[in-house]
């Protein structure tokens, strides 16, 4: 990686979409989407959290999850049910770096392993931009949310992700 502020793989995705984007530096402190969006000046509406779930009961299970920071993920109905499993819940920490070699507060739908499933909510698609986490706690990647496109096992799920009231 070197003096990159994004890994090579995430590089690669992004520069082989053709799209244009923007690779944000920020303080790893400020890496959790609330405290990024208010200290850097950036919409709330525009930010999406990658979110790693996992089965708790039968065979074990994984899916990233992909919805915009206003929203809230769907864990106890829709995940559950795309996972087909009796119970679902968020990955630990230390699940989510052996699964995707990133920090939580950093960790991006770019670059994931092709068997683990993406999911993203249909709202994340209707946005003009979307700020992800950089695959690092110390950059932020601005992009079209048709960077989905270009990533291998993704798929676009109505209602993922609940309004939050």
């Amino acid at each position: 990686m070197g003096d990159q502020l994004i890994p090579d793989a995430i590089q690669a995705v992004l520069e082989g979409s053709g799209l244009p984007f923007e690779v944000v530096p920020c303080d790893p402190a400020d890496a959790e989407t609330a405290v990024f969006a208010k200290k850097y000046g950036y919409a709330m509406e525009d930010s999406a959290n990658c979110i790693l779930t996992r089965t708790k009961t039968g065979e074990e299970k994984y899916a990233a999850c992909v919805v915009l920071a206003t929203t809230r993920l769907d864990v106890n109905k829709r995940v559950r049910k795309l996972l087909g499993a009796r119970k679902v819940s968020f990955a630990s920490a230390e699940e989510a770096r052996a699964m995707t070699g990133m920090e939580l507060g950093g960790v991006t739908p770019l670059g994931l392993p092709d068997s683990l499933p993406l999911w993203v909510d249909s709202r994340v698609m209707t946005r003009d931009q979307i700020i992800l986490g950089g695959g690092n706690r110390h950059s932020k990647i601005i992009v079209d949310p048709a960077i989905f496109v270009h990533v291998p096992s993704v798929q676009i799920i109505i209602d993922l992700a609940l309004p939050v009231s």
